[in-house]
């Protein structure tokens, strides 16, 4: 099968090296990878077309302006050509050179739609801090539960029938997208538990207290929006388990 991966940048010219590095690495070749810029004034582009030959002509990239995150994410999907679509941030890496192997081995050994793994969220200058760590597992989303977005990758056919991402939720689109599929019995997730991705922390969902409260107001509309019963109280526990996530990271790195 072949896999779609999707990176969304702009001004990103300190870190998208790491990014492009761990996909040259993976030992899986059969992919695409598109490049959506917004527009980027920094170095971002240079370091585009420096590692463009690298690729031997896997990498496809657009520059241009977009509505945000959302939107250009909306328009790598488009894209596609790939049976599978993973999304990968331009400040994050994949943790292992055969993360891509084991994706595509997991969507043909249990004919999934969906895969997801766990995923450390780590310190924004060296990446070598855990300052979270998600792993997942299964759970029900009615009570707040979903799989860490950075670590899931999806049949494109999924996308084509839940729609993309709502630009209306600047934090949560994410969320909202995650919430339609997982409410559609129809499609099967399978959780590799493996850690895929390094995730860099600094992000507006991730960036303190203001960022976490702007991520639990929107996330309230959302379960409102997907019509979850009580959306305080399942928004309420899905931050508290945040919280001891926080805590066991912590509680890791003085061991």
């Amino acid at each position: 099968m072949k896999i779609t991966l999707i990176t969304v940048c702009f001004h990103s010219e300190l870190t998208i090296r790491e990014t492009f590095d761990s996909v040259l690495k993976q030992t899986f070749k059969n992919y695409e990878y598109l490049i959506i810029d917004g527009k980027s004034k920094d170095k971002t582009l240079e370091i585009i077309k420096e590692y463009e030959p690298r690729f031997h002509g896997k990498l496809k990239w657009i520059s241009e302006k977009d509505r945000g995150l959302y939107d250009a994410m909306n328009k790598g999907i488009q894209m596609a050509t790939g049976d599978i679509i993973g999304i990968l941030n331009s400040d994050d890496i994949l943790a292992s050179h055969k993360t891509l192997e084991m994706i595509e081995k997991a969507f043909n050994k249990y004919h999934c739609d969906g895969t997801y793994s766990d995923l450390e969220i780590r310190d924004e200058k060296t990446m070598s801090q855990i300052i979270r760590k998600l792993v997942p597992k299964i759970g029900n989303y009615k009570l707040g539960w979903y799989p860490p977005h950075p670590t899931l990758y999806l049949k494109r056919d999924v996308y084509q029938k839940h729609g993309f991402y709502n630009q209306s939720y600047p934090i949560a689109a994410d969320y909202d997208f995650m919430l339609r599929v997982m409410k559609d019995s129809s499609v099967s997730l399978f959780y590799i538990p493996k850690t895929f991705v390094y995730m860099r922390s600094g992000g507006i969902s991730t960036n303190g207290v203001r960022g976490y409260y702007q991520s639990f107001c929107e996330s309230y509309l959302v379960l409102r929006k997907n019509k979850i019963r009580f959306p305080f109280l399942v928004n309420l526990f899905r931050t508290f388990q945040i919280f001891f996530q926080l805590l066991g990271s912590k509680f890791l790195k003085r061991r």
